[in-house]
């Protein structure tokens, strides 16, 4: 079986390819991304593709499965360039994919595809896709569901594959993480927990989150089986300001969902942190999801828990951890981060 992997090099790519050359099923992988990892990447061969300007129908054909996970996060400032990749380039994706005759698309789609939703129950992937409007990311994530539809009516010999997963971590994830949410002027240090005596807790702030190897695990289920729609992804439990509580071995404090937002708006517009406020809304209003449907027809289970992975990026953020590859080494933000500085927070792509 022949995968393409675009976006293969970052905190999911990374893991997919390593899920994907585990099974004996798979014996060619391919790794789009703009720039080369220097690391091998688990048996995958790497070419060099943007989804804005390359030829992607000569990479797909042939291909029994294209899994699309490439997506921009910043420039958050510039929400036309985020476009062009995020919504553009996964319609020329979608387009090479039916013109090259692939049989699979698997998409990375999100739990911030949904619409509001509740907090105190779990909703399937029957939930609206509508996003929160508030949240350029979000507002992306649902415009894909849209082509998707479109493509599922229009060519319906391509079995559409739709993976909404929770928050994902993994320790060589941790420089990527904290330079896409948090910017450069945290120390990491800061992560210790001795030097956070109390945790915030905010009311409607509950999330669900999944380790980046079992979401891995998630795209091999989805490429080898037959089984086409959305699936939800995550990890028990959810966590809220108990678990946060908890993991950081601090006292709670709430703080009202506003004073949140508008600490969080007031930092991104003095470039503080990279961060936009609608990163607060989407957290607050996206609903809860049930992963029953994975477990069932995918055969889905996830080998962490939700605090196993949380845990895993605390200790990956104290420790600087990163990985060799463009998205998540440590050296794309620059001695002492000063790339990060000179290309203005939450403007480097």
């Amino acid at each position: 079986m022949r995968v393409v992997v675009v976006g293969g090099t970052g905190n999911v790519g990374t893991s997919v390819i390593r899920s994907l050359a585990e099974h004996p099923e798979i014996n060619e992988i391919l790794a789009l991304a703009r720039r080369p990892p220097r690391r091998a990447l688990e048996g995958a061969e790497f070419v060099a593709a943007d989804v804005r300007t390359s030829a992607l129908e000569p990479i797909f054909r042939d291909a029994d499965a294209v899994i699309h996970l490439a997506w921009l996060i910043q420039p958050g400032r510039d929400e036309a360039t985020t476009h062009s990749v995020n919504v553009t380039g996964s319609c020329r994706v979608f387009d090479a994919v039916v013109r090259a005759g692939v049989p699979s698309l698997v998409y990375a789609s999100s739990v911030g595809a949904y619409s509001p939703g509740p907090k105190d129950r779990l909703v399937d992937e029957l939930w609206p896709t509508g996003g929160i409007h508030t949240s350029f990311y979000s507002r992306h994530k649902s415009a894909v569901e849209r082509e998707l539809d479109r493509l599922q009516q229009d060519q319906p010999q391509v079995r559409v594959v739709r993976l909404r997963p929770g928050l994902i971590f993994k320790r060589t994830a941790a420089t990527e993480i904290r330079r896409l949410f948090l910017g450069p002027l945290l120390p990491n240090i800061i992560f210790r927990s001795w030097l956070a005596p109390i945790s915030p807790a905010v009311d409607g702030l509950r999330f669900q989150a999944v380790h980046s190897d079992d979401v891995g695990d998630a795209y091999r289920a989805a490429v080898l089986s037959d089984r086409a729609g959305a699936f939800n992804i995550a990890a028990d439990p959810v966590i809220g300001p108990p678990e946060l509580a908890r993991m950081l071995n601090a006292r709670p404090v709430s703080i009202p969902p506003s004073v949140l937002r508008a600490g969080v708006a007031a930092t991104y517009a003095l470039h503080l942190q990279p961060a936009e406020p609608g990163w607060v809304d989407m957290g607050l209003g996206v609903p809860l999801m049930s992963t029953e449907r994975a477990r069932r027809e995918l055969g889905w289970e996830p080998r962490h828990t939700a605090i196993e992975a949380l845990h895993e990026l605390a200790e990956g953020l104290r420790a600087g951890a990163d990985d060799d590859t463009w998205p998540l080494a440590r050296s794309t933000s620059g001695p002492l981060r000063l790339r990060e500085f000179l290309t203005g927070v939450g403007h480097r792509q």
